[in-house]
């Protein structure tokens, strides 16, 4: 028997029995076979009970051997001294004479009366001591201890397990031809001794096993020659080749991993490819060789440092035999090369012995505690009645009859029963929690939810999950969601359908919006882990009714948001046309917030989509076309312009993707190269998109494969041209002429439709690039842009202004752009036609002060014409445009050429002027300006050339109702109050009634407008009303039905703390007491000031 079988530990505890021993006692007369030591280990065969026998003291499997002192030999060798012979002594003399049956008759005699010798157990337990090895007995093998027997100084090897149990090697004799029973003196036992040898006989099979385990994995290992192994670590960059217990292992592993995730035909497959291996049966790959974690997880645990097996050992120690009852402790023990101390274990009297040579330190960096308890082993050494233990510890007042009292009294020893023991607990905990911290309790939750083994218990605690929080904010929901999240990705698609999915549908009606918010942000971001079916159905449906019914804007803002998360993981065709739908219904969400969510990420999803499907051309750009073309249609009976932005707001988000697939599907780009000379894109190379999904960079893939494609390109269109590029073409030929189609059948007065197709065409032209608005878009201009009778007076002027020439903001480009701004207005001047298309170029483009100066330089173009009828228009346009002009520029670029226009030769140019400083009037601050332009309205009204001029009159009248409330109120005082007086007053000695009722109508608008105005009682005796008065003769004379609804103005515009009591009796006088009444209902019946009243009165609010 190898030295290193002997139990170092077998050492009687007891300090009484060292004490009784005689100090001249020798030791035991006989050091048993194979090196087994008696001295110490022998108990006396009369002096001691059977009681202080250690009869349980095995070693671990893996105990390493421990140094015995010096001291605790001699004194064990002190007791020997006794006139009678040991039992030991008998056992060891009988071993080593190989009396084999004689000691095994006195083993089972000795084991009938509870006497356990642990040398004669310890021999008939190592099959290895019936091998017979080259003709040479066992006890040839024997290793004493040394001369004299003595143990001291000698260190038992600490080995592995596997080490050890190779000197235990099988043997393949057995004792299965003895026939114990005619060697015994009692026939009776016979049948007792078989099943002693019967024991004996499992106990060596399974002994052999294990032998045979550790032989067959180190013969595997060994396969590879160790110089081999060593060349490979000298050079990493020589990889070692796959060994066989390698292969067989990863082969296991991989045939694990196919069929649990259900590729059965490739499991089959590679179970034929690997015939010569049992897939069925771990042992097949290695015996005594534990089996990994499944793929997955060596995966998931790549970057974790794992301990290896072999890093841990345990270790054992001794204890009275009767505090532990027979039984040992166990502690595994982990070597480290960072902390060595002796072992010194001393707890509930469970130590080792301190003759332990310090020297023989053991490596420990952690010792990990048994789960059950050590309490549960001890026993007392009184002697006193269970009863009375029982009526004593009832006062330790314990409670385990309640749900609690019977958590905490049975501790969970197990995976499994840890998450049995939360899925009991939690639903008890939650409750109890702040609902400001309950967020916390999420981990646990879904960790629990995941590994817990019960259907039911998994849905209790997912919709504790989802009822965690009453109302969830905006960061506790993205816990909640980020929580999803990683158990769908822990579960896999199956159990998020069964479990997570009921949760969302059961609270799609919830009360709370915040809740509702919770379910439409899950079903977005579960998106990618459910199975493409339920996407498409399920979840899609719910999102489609959350959309519809949901009254709440953020959630249907997050419902359209994880609508487009659905649309980049959808694949059933059918669903394309809903898709659509689904598009026009968010982008007609009354919300702002729903129909910006449309565009940033539903659009471009779905467009993605199309681009996949080849749709995009062919089907979704066309119909929004189609729809635009209805609504125009329509729009004889009023323009829905509502309709219009949807659908042209949808059409410019498909700009980005629709510039995509032209580069995609370009004749280059299989020659687009990421490497080499590629120049970067400019910053203000394309539009800024509304969000990263509409960035052509982010939808062909990068900005350096963006920037290859970009140049070729570019280069395709200048060098190369369009031949063979049907998505390009496609554009060209049926996508622009259609637009420009539509764009000239739009009325140009819809300020809004104009702004909306401008920004349009601004965005294609910028997206396409520089190269294709010249040359395709600009091409086209010729032949489709201002094709047709009257196509100047329409909404194309603008559109083409504002969309296509102000792209690009190089000089050559504002030049193009002021040649046909002058061309627009000089056309329209010389044929008398309406000029609402050049106006609205002017609001438009005046709208961005960087074109301010370019339409000065158009109006000047205009002030020096040679033609009256351009000057006249030059003269109205500054009009409009003086309202967004900053006054430094009003100064030094519009008065002087009003002034000069004023001058002018011919009278209809010095009237056009009057609207334009009106406008000043109304807009600049400035004193000295102001008294620039009330000295030439006054020369209009003073300077007796224009005394007769019945057109300029009216022209003044008009701007003065325009003007006046918004005035500077001194110049309302001074100069429009006292002028309109005296107006009225001419007209009532106007000998022309036309002329005189044109002046009295545009008189009635203009103080009617004035009437809201705070008018001090100096004007108002002086002016205000003695104007008022004329007007009213005109009225007597001209209009009767008037005149009542005049004078009710000046009862209704003024209060009496306002007018003098003088002025009340006269106004009281000259009105009924149903007169207020009659006024307001006769005010609507002026049918040709009806407008401008309807705009004077809004005003008033």
């Amino acid at each position: 028997m190898a030295t290193g079988n002997v139990n170092p530990f077998n050492i009687s505890d007891s300090e009484d029995e060292a004490e009784q021993r005689p100090d001249g006692a020798e030791r035991s007369p006989a050091d048993g076979p194979q090196g087994q030591a008696s001295g110490p280990f022998s108990p006396q065969a009369d002096a001691e009970p059977s009681g202080l026998l250690l009869s349980s003291s095995r070693t671990s499997p893996g105990a390493e051997g421990v140094s015995v002192s010096a001291a605790t030999v001699a004194a064990a060798a002190a007791g020997g001294a006794e006139a009678r012979v040991s039992v030991d002594a008998i056992a060891a003399q009988l071993l080593r004479d190989q009396y084999v049956l004689t000691a095994l008759e006195f083993h089972t005699e000795l084991l009938e009366a509870g006497r356990e010798l642990p040398r004669l157990r310890d021999y008939f337990s190592n099959p290895g001591n019936f091998e017979r090895q080259s003709g040479t007995p066992p006890a040839c093998k024997e290793q004493g201890p040394g001369p004299g027997g003595s143990l001291v100084g000698k260190t038992l090897a600490y080995e592995p397990e596997h080490y050890r149990v190779t000197d235990r090697a099988g043997s393949i004799s057995t004792l299965d031809s003895l026939d114990f029973a005619r060697y015994s003196d009692d026939g009776n036992r016979e049948s007792d001794e078989r099943v002693a040898v019967l024991e004996f006989e499992l106990r060596k099979a399974k002994d052999t096993i294990q032998a045979l385990r550790a032989n067959l994995t180190q013969a595997a290992e060994c396969e590879v020659p160790s110089q081999e192994r060593k060349n490979f670590k000298s050079s990493p960059e020589i990889q070692e080749p796959i060994r066989p217990l390698e292969k067989r292992a990863l082969n296991f592993l991989v045939n694990e991993y196919l069929l649990k995730n259900e590729y059965k035909l490739s499991s089959i497959t590679f179970s034929d490819e690997n015939d010569d291996q049992d897939f069925e049966l771990w042992d097949d790959v290695g015996l005594n060789i534990p089996k990994p974690p499944d793929l997955l997880q060596l995966y998931r645990n790549c970057g974790n440092s794992l301990p290896s097996p072999r890093d841990k050992s345990d270790a054992s120690v001794g204890t009275d035999s009767g505090e532990l009852g027979g039984h040992y402790f166990q502690q595994p023990v982990q070597k480290t090369e960072s902390v060595q101390v002796p072992f010194v274990f001393d707890y509930f009297n469970v130590r080792m012995h301190s003759s332990v040579k310090k020297s023989a330190g053991i490596c420990v960096s952690n010792v990990a505690r048994p789960i059950k308890s050590l309490f549960a082993v001890l026993t007392l050494h009184r002697k006193l009645s269970p009863a009375f233990h029982q009526a004593l510890l009832s006062f330790c007042r314990m409670s385990a009859d309640s749900r609690l009292g019977s958590e905490v009294s049975r501790i969970a020893d197990s995976e499994e029963s840890v998450m049995l023991m939360l899925g009991r607990c939690l639903p008890h905990i939650v409750p109890n929690v702040l609902l400001a911290k309950r967020e916390e309790l999420i981990p646990l939750i879904l960790c629990t939810a995941c590994l817990h083994p019960e259907p039911k218990e998994r849905d209790q605690l997912l919709h504790i999950l989802f009822n965690l929080i009453k109302r969830p904010d905006d960061e506790q929901r993205q816990m909640i969601l980020t929580g999803c999240v990683a158990f769908a990705r822990h579960v896999g698609p199956t159990r998020v359908e069964a479990e997570l999915l009921p949760q969302c549908w059961e609270q799609i009606n919830h009360k709370y919006p915040e809740r509702r918010l919770l379910v439409a942000e899950s079903c977005g971001a579960l998106a990618p882990y459910l199975p493409k079916e339920i996407r498409s159905s399920l979840v899609l449906s719910m999102l489609q009714q959350m959309l519809a019914d949901d009254k709440a804007d953020m959630v249907r803002e997050a419902v359209v948001k994880s609508l487009g998360i659905i649309m980049g993981y959808i694949d059933d065709t059918d669903k394309y046309l809903q898709g659509f739908e689904l598009m026009l219904l968010s982008l007609g969400d009354p919300s702002e917030r729903v129909v910006s969510a449309t565009h940033q990420v539903f659009i471009p999803a779905f467009a993605a989509w199309t681009m996949e499907l080849g749709n995009l051309q062919s089907q979704l750009m066309p119909a929004l076309l189609t729809r635009i073309e209805k609504l125009l249609k329509q729009g004889d009976h009023g323009l829905d312009e509502h309709k219009l932005h949807i659908f042209l707001s949808a059409l410019q988000s498909l700009i980005p993707p629709l510039f995509a697939l032209v580069l995609q599907n370009a004749p280059f780009t299989s020659r687009a190269k990421l490497h080499g000379d590629v120049p970067s894109i400019e910053v203000t190379r394309f539009p800024r998109p509304a969000s990263p999904l509409q960035d052509v960079a982010t939808i062909v893939g990068s900005r350096e494969q963006l920037a290859a494609l970009l140049q070729l390109y570019d280069h395709q269109l200048q060098h190369e041209g369009t031949t063979g590029w049907e998505s390009l073409l496609w554009v060209v030929n049926q996508l622009l002429p259609q637009l420009i189609e539509i764009v000239g059948r739009i009325n140009v007065t819809s300020s809004t439709c104009v702004h909306e197709f401008s920004r349009f065409f601004w965005r294609f032209c910028r997206t396409f690039g520089k190269i294709f608005t010249n040359t395709k878009v600009g091409k086209v201009k010729t032949r489709s842009w201002f094709a047709g009778n009257g196509i100047l007076t329409k909404a194309t002027v603008p559109i083409y202004a504002t969309g296509v020439l102000t792209c690009y903001n190089q000089e050559e480009d504002r030049k193009l752009l002021v040649g046909f701004l002058e061309d627009v207005m000089t056309t329209l001047s010389l044929s008398h036609a309406p000029l609402g298309s050049l106006k609205a170029s002017f609001v438009e483009l005046g709208a961005n002060p960087a074109y301010h100066e370019l339409l000065l330089t158009v109006l000047w173009y205009g002030v020096v014409h040679t033609s009256a009828l351009v000057r006249c228009t030059a003269a109205r346009m500054f009009e409009l445009l003086v309202k967004g002009v900053n006054e430094t520029l009003v100064a030094q670029r519009v008065v002087p050429a009003l002034i000069t226009l004023s001058s002018d030769p011919e009278i209809s140019v010095r009237i056009s002027t009057i609207p334009a400083f009106g406008t000043i009037m109304e807009t600049v601050t400035q004193k000295e300006l102001l008294e620039r332009v009330k000295m030439q309205l006054a020369s209009f009204l003073e300077d007796p050339q224009y005394q007769d001029q019945h057109s300029l009159h009216m022209e003044i009248i008009k701007t003065f109702g325009r003007v006046g409330p918004n005035a500077e109120p001194r110049f309302r005082d001074e100069f429009v109050l006292p002028h309109l007086h005296k107006l009225a007053l001419a007209n009532n000695i106007q000998m022309v009634e036309v002329k005189r009722i044109d002046i009295a109508t545009q008189l009635f608008e203009a103080y009617s407008a004035l009437s809201c105005c705070f008018i001090s009682e100096e004007l108002m005796v002086n002016h205000f009303l003695p104007g008022l008065r004329c007007l009213r003769t005109d009225m007597e004379t001209l209009s009767p039905e008037h005149e009542v609804d005049l004078l009710e103005m000046c009862c209704s515009s003024h209060s009496s703390h306002i007018l003098p009591s003088s002025s009340m009796s006269i106004a009281a006088s000259l009105v009924g007491e149903d007169a207020k009444t009659k006024f307001l209902n006769k005010m609507g019946q002026l049918t040709t000031s009806g407008a401008m009243l309807a705009n004077v009165f809004q005003r008033k609010k």
